[in-house]
C-alpha cells in the first residue's frame, strides 16, 4: 500500500477526476514521491548526524560543555542540511506552482504560468555539470522575466534516475494542475 501523504498524485488514483471532499486543494503538496536518490542521500547525512550526536554526548560527559554545544550544533545543521534535502522539487497548490531548492525556493502564481510543457534535451546528470539526453519539464511564464526558472523536473534528477515511469505520472500531474487552474 502506498503512502500517499504530503502528494498530489492521490487525487487522481481515483476513477473520476473529481477531488475529493477531504482533499485541501490549498496546501502545498509534492505530486510526486522523492526518489531513491534523494532519500538515499538524507540517509547518509542523518547517519551522520547520530555520529556526532554521540561524538557530541560522550564530549559532554569527558570534555568541556562548550565543546559539546559546538558538536551538537554541527549535529543540528547536518540534521538540518538532511531535512533540506528532502524538501527539495517541485510543489503545487491551488495558488501556485513552487520550486523549492537547496538554498532558495521559488514561486510562480497560476496567473502568471503560460504552459507547463515536457522536451527532449540535455539535462544534468544528478545536477552535475556532466549533461546527458533526456527529458525535461519546463515552465513558460506569461511575463518572460529574466529570471526564468529553470527545469522544474528532469528525468536524470535525484527523483527520477532510472525511473522515466515515475517522471511521466509526476509531470503528467503538474501539467494537470496548470491546466486546471490556468483557466480558473
Amino acid at each position: 500500500m502506498p503512502l500517499s501523504f504530503l502528494t498530489a498524485d492521490s487525487a487522481f488514483d481515483t476513477a473520476d477526476d473529481v477531488a475529493l471532499p477531504f482533499d485541501d486543494r490549498d496546501r502545498w503538496r509534492r505530486p510526486y514521491r522523492p526518489g531513491p536518490w534523494r532519500v538515499g542521500a538524507a540517509a547518509v547525512w542523518l547517519l551522520l548526524a547520530s555520529y556526532v550526536l554521540f561524538a557530541a554526548v560522550i564530549i559532554a560527559l569527558t570534555g568541556t560543555p562548550s565543546a559539546s554545544a559546538v558538536v551538537f550544533g554541527i549535529a543540528l545543521v547536518v540534521i538540518t542540511v538532511a531535512l533540506r534535502l528532502l524538501r527539495m522539487g517541485v510543489w503545487v497548490s491551488a495558488h501556485g506552482l513552487r520550486q523549492v531548492r537547496f538554498v532558495h525556493t521559488r514561486t510562480v502564481p497560476w496567473e502568471r504560468v503560460a504552459a507547463v510543457r515536457t522536451l527532449q534535451q540535455p539535462v544534468r546528470w544528478l545536477g552535475l555539470p556532466r549533461t546527458v539526453q533526456g527529458q525535461a519539464l519546463i515552465l513558460v511564464r506569461k511575463d518572460r522575466s529574466a529570471d526564468a526558472m529553470p527545469y522544474l523536473l528532469t528525468t536524470h534528477n535525484a527523483d527520477f534516475l532510472a525511473r522515466s515511469g515515475a517522471f511521466d505520472r509526476a509531470a503528467d500531474a503538474v501539467e494537470a494542475w496548470a491546466a486546471e487552474y490556468r483557466q480558473g
